[in-house]
């Protein structure tokens, strides 16, 4: 019983080891949300205000905003973490005592020139 210990160990640790994503994954992600998003942009924009007094026309212009919404939030995000990751990457990881903010200033500086960024391509 002993000796099946060491191997269900390494079994274990062999099915846990991290896995890194294929070279395409953030691509096809950026492209597959930036779809999503205008997509919704066009449903949006075909919107008729007149046909808006009924509440059974209200589904699609909502889930347009909703999915619009998130995936242009998802958006923004990526972009500014592969910004922040390609200009930090050798202090990725480390954390500084008496840590002053600055990280924090700039990722948010990231996430207001993206989001102008996609909102004046619009």
């Amino acid at each position: 019983m002993t000796e099946a210990l060491p191997n269900f160990e390494g079994l274990l640790r062999e099915a846990l080891a991290p896995v890194e994503p294929p070279e395409d994954l953030i691509v096809r992600l950026e492209s597959t949300l930036t779809s999503i998003t205008e997509m919704a942009a066009g449903e949006l924009e075909a919107w008729e205000l007149s046909t808006m007094r009924d509440p059974r026309n209200w589904a699609r212009p909502a889930v347009a905003l909703v999915a619009g919404g998130a995936a242009g939030t998802a958006l923004v995000l990526l972009r500014a973490r592969r910004r922040g990751r390609s200009s930090n990457t050798a202090l990725s990881g480390v954390r500084v005592p008496g840590f002053d903010g600055s990280a924090a200033e700039r990722a948010l500086r990231d996430l207001g020139r993206e989001t102008r960024r996609l909102l004046g391509d619009r």
